[in-house]
């Protein structure tokens, strides 16, 4: 295989199948593979398969299983245009196929799903929204993705939230996801954290007073952007892998993570795009961030050094918490089961007890 082929399937591998992808289609996928070029057609050969078995499956009135098979297909679709951006035709095309088939999959999810569409500066922001079993309100997680990640890409992640009570709010920011054609990626993240936050207050069964906000990769940098604008309105953060400045580490960076970033930043060049990423900086918005913050980060995450997280904890203001993964890659997506039900049940507790705090003590006995 050619070198970008070998990079992907080197930094990408745990993260595919953690995410959706069966080991056995990855194998066979990458197995396959010889020239980058032709990585986005061979992931939507694959995805096509599971996309027959969800539309059959829809046709004959099996709709848990459309629902998974459908959810499923999405996530191979995304993988075909997550950094190829060589062929844009070809990669918008996939994408198209991946939020197609996570629209159907959404009503026969367990729980269901549902589409929300935010108007923002000229265009929409997309988000997906999951809610737990019982009554409402429920207490949401916004669960935000990275530079090269969707919304479709996040589904065993909601997962880990929704079976404890926690509803999911899945967006696809500026630069990401169905936004990344109109809006380009944006070190302030202000006026996004704004739009949520009138969004998520539009929905009656979510209780925005129990706000949990969630990032991986450049989302784990974007979720503390988002916390730090919204202020005590957040009851608590989790930065997973996230950069405190993107453009230091510009040359460190694989050529795909750098050619993703380019065209989704609307760069013109590889310089300019390192001077637009050196402006996703938390420098100045640190100190802005007072709700309770976990940081997740692994010591051997080959695309953001570990230090990250050293500065990030040391930077805000209000209580942080440092998980750092000895054996964890980027994302951690290799130690999954060392961090993901750990931070579920942290965001868990925090927003129980920012609920409890709107409480009116019980009034004494004859009083």
């Amino acid at each position: 295989m050619d070198e970008l082929v070998a990079s992907a399937v080197s930094h990408w591998g745990p993260r595919f199948t953690v995410n959706g992808v069966t080991v056995a289609d990855f194998e066979r996928v990458t197995g396959g593979l010889e020239r980058w070029s032709d990585w986005c057609a061979a992931w939507v050969a694959a995805g096509a398969e599971h996309e027959e078995l969800g539309r059959t499956a829809l046709a004959e009135g099996r709709l848990r299983s459309a629902g998974e098979h459908l959810a499923q297909a999405a996530v191979y679709h995304h993988f075909a245009k997550f950094v190829f951006v060589e062929d844009l035709d070809q990669m918008r095309a996939a994408h198209g196929r991946a939020v197609a088939c996570l629209d159907a999959a959404l009503p026969h999810l367990d729980p269901p799903g549902r589409r929300v569409e935010m108007p923002f500066e000229g265009s929409r922001l997309v988000a997906v929204l999951r809610l737990p079993a019982g009554d409402g309100p429920h207490p949401v997680v916004v669960l935000v993705p990275g530079l090269d990640s969707t919304k479709e890409e996040l589904r065993s992640t909601e997962e880990t939230f929704l079976v404890r009570g926690m509803a999911t709010y899945t967006i696809d920011g500026p630069g990401q996801g169905e936004a990344e054609y109109d809006l380009r990626i944006r070190g302030d993240w202000g006026p996004v954290a704004e739009t949520i936050w009138s969004a998520v207050g539009e929905i009656p069964e979510l209780d925005r007073s129990r706000l949990g906000v969630w990032g991986v990769s450049l989302g784990g940098y974007y979720a503390p952007r988002i916390a730090a604008a919204l202020g005590d309105r957040v009851s608590a953060c989790v930065s997973l892998a996230g950069p405190f400045n993107f453009g230091e580490y510009w040359s460190g960076l694989p050529q795909l993570t750098r050619d993703t970033f380019r065209v989704r930043s609307g760069a013109g060049s590889d310089e300019e795009a390192r001077q637009i990423a050196l402006t996703l900086s938390m420098e100045e918005a640190a100190a802005d961030l007072v709700a309770p913050l976990l940081i997740v980060f692994g010591r051997q995450d080959r695309l953001i050094p570990w230090e990250n997280a050293v500065r990030l904890r040391d930077a805000v203001s209000g209580p942080v918490e440092l998980l750092m993964l000895e054996d964890g890659n980027h994302g951690c997506a290799n130690v999954a089961p060392w961090h993901r039900p750990r931070t579920a049940d942290w965001l868990a507790d925090r927003l129980a007890a920012s609920i409890a705090l709107t409480v009116p003590p019980t009034q004494k006995a004859g009083s």
